[in-house]
């Protein structure tokens, strides 16, 4: 035979080894046993055309990644705390999406890129004193939880030097978040409306009334903390958008006042008020970043919030009168038992700091990141609803000024988008850092450096805004 006709021999032999590996595997398929071991030997095929599908262009696998973020609950495994999510999946698999088109990244690196860099290795650093303080179990825990703030990290630099294809539209995609967001917050609306049956892993957290014990609106999310942090955010954006020019901002005016009352319905089912001070926070930097009227830029949001209270009042009148009974009494009784205004969280940080009080030594390194709400080690297990408290308990001063310098590089770095003369870069600019003054003051009675469900969308529109301004922070 020539030489010509091998290699079409080759390519017959190795096309019959192909159909005959297939055709034992739908006969396998076939003969299975049962539902659950022809979807055990379907799952392989599936998921790798699936990954083959996501990494064949760039924005994919970041898709994917935030439709299972935002739009799936856990799955109920015990495992963890909440069980496991498939969102990680997703990014391991964006990981690999990066290596592939490693070529493709830019090189130059902003400032604020070794600020992450920075606050992450002062996480991983207070891992061997969460190994000798609480034992080798919650250290690996806490690794978890580094790994968790790691892929926010990752979405970052993907949104700021990572590839993206000829003429990918920032807009768009942030048009299609804020679908995502729309849907989770109608989902969290409904959910406590018809109060839904939790998945596993979910917080118990309840609100009495005279009908009988409700729990609060959480949505897809773990807890209802986050569900009001991530409706504070996308409300944020409805009020910045609602001041720019109609071809600068990725929906219609009338689509965005629409899911403004969406988010605050959705934000005051969560109960939580800490959120609306966010939103408050992030309004009032909005109109001293525009040099307007405060009441010109409160005005949108305000409406929001008393059409929804509206809302809230017809279809959940008890609610509503505990709600705003609970509004009402956190200004009254501020200044006489501010401890009970604060559910507890006073006599929670005042422990901590009796704490470190005695062992002044544990303020250099910390105690382990994330092992306070599960270690006896400093008294008792305490949840300690303050991020900046947390983080010197549990990192020093190490992990707390890192993350100080952190949130100055994040402010910078929107601002500086803010101002560009780029209207992509302004628009998204103008969102996070007005949502980042508001996040920063709603770190004081909440530990957001946990809420690895929303932060990855948050330093997507912060990535994304920096490279829209020339990527300088």
């Amino acid at each position: 035979m020539s030489a010509a006709v091998l290699p079409a021999g080759k390519r017959l032999r190795a096309d019959l080894a192909i159909a005959a590996a297939l055709g034992i595997w739908s006969a396998a398929i076939a003969l299975a046993p049962g539902l659950w071991f022809k979807l055990a030997l379907v799952a392989p095929a599936v998921a790798a055309a699936g990954i083959w599908w996501t990494l064949l262009r760039p924005q994919r696998w970041l898709a994917a990644f935030f439709l299972l973020l935002l739009l799936t609950p856990p799955l109920p495994i015990p495992l963890g705390d909440s069980g496991v999510h498939t969102a990680p999946l997703l990014a391991a698999v964006g990981l690999l999406a990066g290596f592939v088109r490693l070529k493709e990244w830019r090189t130059a690196l902003p400032p604020i890129a070794p600020a992450f860099g920075w606050f992450l290795g002062a996480l991983l650093l207070s891992l061997p004193f969460a190994a000798f303080y609480s034992g080798p179990d919650l250290a690996v825990r806490s690794l978890l939880r580094a790994g968790l703030f790691a892929i926010s990290v990752y979405v970052f630099l993907w949104a700021l030097n990572g590839p993206r294809e000829a003429g990918a539209d920032s807009l768009r995609f942030t048009r299609f978040l804020f679908v995502l967001g729309v849907l989770a917050a109608l989902f969290a609306c409904a959910d406590f409306y018809f109060q839904f049956p939790a998945p596993a892993g979910y917080e118990q957290q309840f609100i009495w009334l005279d009908e009988g014990v409700l729990r609060r609106a959480q949505g897809l999310f773990y807890e209802a903390s986050t569900l009001g942090n991530f409706c504070a955010f996308c409300l944020v954006m409805c009020i910045v958008a609602l001041l720019r020019p109609r071809k600068e901002i990725p929906c219609p005016r009338p689509v965005l006042g629409i899911a403004g009352l969406v988010f605050s319905t959705a934000l005051i089912f969560s109960y939580s008020r800490a959120s609306i001070v966010a939103v408050l926070v992030a309004s009032v930097t909005l109109a001293c970043l525009r040099r307007a009227r405060i009441g010109r830029v409160l005005a949108g949001s305000v409406a929001a919030l008393a059409i929804a209270a509206c809302l809230v009042e017809y279809f959940v009148p008890s609610f509503a009168a505990s709600y705003w009974a609970r509004i009402a009494t956190s200004f009254e009784d501020a200044l006489v038992t501010p401890n009970g205004v604060l559910t507890g969280r006073l006599a929670t940080w005042s422990t901590l700091a009796d704490f470190l009080g005695r062992n002044p030594w544990h303020a250099i390194f910390g105690i382990g990141f994330k092992t306070l709400p599960y270690s006896n080690f400093a008294g008792t297990g305490v949840a300690t609803d303050n991020t900046y408290l947390s983080l010197l308990v549990e990192t020093g001063v190490i992990g707390l000024t890192a993350f100080l310098f952190l949130n100055w590089r994040i402010l910078r770095g929107g601002l500086n988008a803010a101002r560009s003369r780029n209207p992509r870069a302004a628009f998204l600019g103008e969102w996070i850092f007005c949502f980042w003054a508001g996040e920063m003051v709603q770190m004081l009675s909440g530990d957001l450096v946990t809420y690895w469900r929303v932060l990855p969308v948050y330093f997507w529109v912060l990535g994304t805004a920096m490279r829209e301004a020339g990527g300088q922070a």
